[in-house]
């Protein structure tokens, strides 16, 4: 498969961003959801901060209190010497039966003329403000529906990771429209028009006692309230999407049926991109999938980071039979890939 990734790639990094709180530090921007807005081409980038230790046996830990004016960080610290304290993976803090983050993440916006070289606005676009987001808001996915712009993102929280869902219609102010799907979920896009009548999404519960996370969709007949829940594709042993699978980019309409570039995780923790095509009419059907990825790692920065071995997408845009992937790398890095939707079709199995 012709996959051309960009020669500016990595298109954003934590250095092209200033930290919102004073003496906290940038450590990734990545799992953008993207919307073409006037002229520009915008990211609704993920930026993950953390207070800086000048310790190194210190790991400090950022959490959001509820207090009488509203949220507000707080950092918590912790002594790596402790048997009790366990960092073996970057992105958590174990101690005894807690976890904790060891980042707190918000939404910003970075904007581009020509969808390659962007800014990236100093404020925040969506900031922890509600008790279900105190540990941060992560992994937006961007729909456009007549003049507005509904972001779905995960909450983050210790009573675990929710849907929520905002809207904006100029990316300056933002309405806020509350849960969508209670935890566990993830991955959730919604469809940019209605599908017999109705809205669909596509979402991914995480299963606790039995099963694995796949993904699954949802009809709604006014984007908050949801329900007629369907699984739609699952793992598949021995494969590259052996352990899970998940929602990537929105999906969009072809004249074969609605193309989903999806993602997917291997017994090997390495992160892929697929594709599958669902149904124009009934999307819960799945018609055909990628026999193999139509991205995996393999460049410095999607093989190595913060978290090795990831391409992670959230957002792409179709032109002229073009498909423009903007992804995660490593969970550090934004990226983009060019994929023809000719090639991407070649490379699907038909589904029995």
């Amino acid at each position: 498969m012709r996959v051309e990734r960009f020669p500016e790639n990595p298109l954003i990094t934590p250095h092209d961003v200033r930290p919102y709180i004073d003496g906290w530090e940038v450590i990734g921007t990545f799992n953008a959801a993207v919307a073409q807005y006037k002229s520009e081409t915008l990211l609704l980038v993920r930026v993950a901060e953390r207070p800086v230790s000048d310790d190194p046996d210190q790991v400090l830990v950022p959490i959001f209190r509820d207090t009488a004016n509203g949220l507000q960080p707080q950092i918590l610290c912790f002594d790596k010497r402790d048997e009790a304290v366990y960092t073996s993976d970057p992105r958590v803090i174990r101690v005894r039966d807690d976890l904790y983050l060891t980042s707190i993440s918000h939404l910003r916006v970075a904007r581009s003329t020509d969808g390659r070289n962007f800014t990236v606005d100093t404020e925040p676009a969506l900031y922890p403000r509600e008790i279900n987001e105190c540990l941060g808001i992560e992994d937006p996915r961007i729909t456009q529906i007549d003049d507005t712009y509904y972001a779905v993102y995960k909450a983050v929280s210790p009573d675990g990771i929710v849907l929520r869902m905002s809207s904006t219609k100029d990316f300056v102010s933002w309405e806020k429209h509350g849960v969508i799907f209670c935890p566990e979920n993830m991955d959730a896009a919604i469809f940019p028009s209605k599908v017999r009548g109705r809205y669909a999404a596509l979402h991914r519960p995480v299963p606790s006692f039995l099963g694995k996370p796949r993904m699954w969709l949802a009809y709604s007949d006014d984007l908050e309230n949801w329900g007629d829940h369907r699984l739609i594709t699952g793992t598949r042993h021995n494969t590259w999407e052996c352990c899970r699978t998940g929602g990537g980019a929105v999906p969009f309409l072809t004249d074969r049926g609605w193309l989903e570039i999806y993602h997917a995780v291997s017994d090997t923790g390495k992160y892929c991109l697929g594709a599958m095509l669902l149904d124009s009419d009934y999307p819960d059907r799945v018609l055909a999938k990628s026999r193999t990825p139509i991205l995996e790692p393999e460049t410095p920065y999607e093989v190595d980071g913060f978290m090795p071995n990831v391409v992670f997408t959230c957002g792409a845009i179709v032109n002229d039979g073009i498909v423009t992937i903007y992804y995660g790398a490593s969970d550090e890095v934004i990226a983009g890939v060019r994929i023809s939707i000719d090639d991407i079709m070649a490379g699907l199995d038909q589904v029995a």
